[in-house]
């Protein structure tokens, strides 16, 4: 068959990380730093091709700017492709991309690229082994395969296989390259995955065995194959345990810590900036879309466990010593707000969810970054040894502030639009119940603003510490700019312009909220 400009930019985005992790991998040791830098001209390519496929938006608008699918279907594709992959078992290799999925493609191919620019400069030790930077490289590409091929999954077998393609890739470099407890942070990571795979691989047999397909297009519409109510609590269920888990969301949190605090650098960046929002992004689009009356049920359930995420991660930031595990457990009430979001079952709450999860992907990799750069520097990432950073690094003090402050929920930074209407959308919702967990989500993000307040304190006043005194290299590196310099701007402009998100993603939630049946 003969593919669309369109479609193969579609494509593009999966070939090229695929093929340039292969071309990184089997490169000679001697070709290691050529190695990286193809890889990072992979993930340049990917990049621009997702870029592209906002152009299929575009034209799409000016010919028709209604969706050709009926009202009522969440999914939406701007652009699909729909081929063959195992006809003896009927499965079908089904992707697209609409205004949900698409800040999230686009947000993991820019995130991919800065860090493999970033280990054109810097590779973690990787204990003296053999493994080298070029292996980094190529595996930060099939992370991104992975990643990539979640959001744009329109099968739920397709779903599950590239849901499950990040595990190991990402298991490796949290144990090759990651800090002095790396082994057990990744034996841990794995544990819980698998634990999340399990559950959604019944969660989906589930859906396809009472629906008779596995085609998300076809489930997501209001006039799709019926589940009972009972087949749909039960889905749900599993579903959302499944990518609570991924999320990780409160109480299933626990791996995360370890395994921000022991990866490297650009693993740190890449699972809290991407590899989280595969469980926040499968819980709207799959569990919410496939299972709404499941949704409808358990909803007050997720405001509660919401609020205890934000919370909880509130004040256990609170007691930190560790300047990466202090931002590790900030994404835990990050994604509490993302949570309390879907959990309202409204328009707002679903463009909250939406925007918040751009946000924390741009503004927590910008931290994990920064994080990165003072530990590599300082040797030590211990809050109560990082004093007067602002005294030797104004630079990288600076950008810490600035992170800091987009992270906490500042009007005019990216932060503030997913707390602030995740807030709105619980109170809008009414009723005594929603009312005390928005009154609850607001105390979260003051407690926000106290532990960000305290880390700076800690970092970058007063006099410089033995550690920043002898700091070293003071300034910043130039691949060092490249690589934040995107984040620091984006952080700036969504949060002066929030409509880049929310007016992609408009149509596929009043929609989503046509088959929820909510207000």
């Amino acid at each position: 068959m003969m593919l669309e400009a369109n479609q193969i930019l579609l494509l593009v985005t999966l070939v090229a990380p695929t093929v340039g992790a292969i071309a990184a991998a089997t490169l000679p040791a001697e070709g290691d730093r050529a190695a990286r830098i193809l890889a990072t001209v992979a993930a340049g390519v990917a990049f621009v091709a997702s870029v592209l496929l906002l152009l299929s938006r575009s034209t799409q608008a000016l010919v028709d700017p209604v969706p050709s699918y009926p009202y009522g279907i969440v999914v939406s594709p701007w652009v699909e492709l729909d081929l063959p992959w195992v006809p003896g078992l009927d499965l079908r290799f089904h992707i697209g991309v609409d205004g949900i999925s698409y800040p999230l493609v686009v947000l993991t191919t820019l995130l991919t690229l800065l860090c493999a620019l970033y280990t054109c400069w810097r590779v973690p030790d990787s204990g003296g082994g053999p493994v080298r930077g070029r292996h980094l490289a190529a595996l930060l590409l099939v992370i991104e395969l992975g990643i990539v091929g979640v959001f744009l999954a329109l099968d739920l077998v397709l779903f599950f296989v590239f849901f499950e393609v990040v595990l190991l890739p990402m298991y490796a470099v949290i144990a090759i390259w990651g800090g002095e407890r790396r082994r057990h942070a990744a034996r841990k990571f794995v544990l819980y995955t698998l634990l999340g795979s399990l559950l959604l691989l019944v969660g989906v047999f589930t859906v396809v065995a009472s629906a008779g397909t596995a085609d998300l297009v076809a489930l997501s519409t209001a006039a799709g194959p019926a589940m009972p109510y009972g087949v749909q609590l039960a889905a749900f269920i599993l579903l959302a345990l499944a990518f609570a888990v991924k999320s990780p969301l409160w109480p299933l949190h626990t791996w995360l810590p370890d395994a921000h605090t022991e990866a490297p650098t650009v693993g740190s960046v890449i699972l809290a900036g991407v590899l989280l929002k595969m469980g926040t992004y499968g819980l709207l689009r799959v569990a919410v879309g496939v299972a709404p009356a499941g949704a409808e049920a358990v909803a007050p359930v997720l405001g509660v466990l919401a609020v205890m995420a934000i919370l909880v991660g509130g004040l256990v930031c609170l007691a930190q010593t560790d300047l990466k595990r202090l931002i590790a457990y900030s994404s835990v009430g990050h994604m509490g707000f993302v949570l309390l979001g879907i959990a309202t079952l409204t328009s707002v709450g679903f463009q909250a969810a939406l925007i918040g999860n751009i946000a924390h992907g741009i503004i927590t990799g910008l931290l994990f970054f920064l994080a990165g750069a003072i530990k590599d520097r300082a040797h030590t990432g211990a809050l109560g040894e990082l004093g007067g950073l602002r005294e030797t690094a104004p630079g990288l003090s600076g950008l810490l502030g600035y992170a800091a402050i987009a992270s906490l929920g500042l009007p005019g930074l990216a932060g503030f639009w997913g707390e602030a209407f995740a807030v709105v959308a619980a109170f809008s919702r009414g009723g005594p119940f929603w009312i005390v967990l928005g009154v609850l989500a607001a105390v979260g993000a003051a407690l926000a603003a106290a532990y960000f307040m305290r880390m700076l304190r800690q970092v970058t006043h007063g006099p410089p510490s033995p550690a920043v005194s002898s700091l070293t290299p003071a300034r910043l590196a130039g691949a060092e700019v490249w690589s934040w310099a995107p984040l620091v701007v984006l952080a700036l402009v969504l949060g002066l312009v929030p409509a880049l998100v929310t007016e992609l993603s408009a149509v596929p939630v009043e929609a989503l909220i046509g088959v929820v049946g909510s207000p």
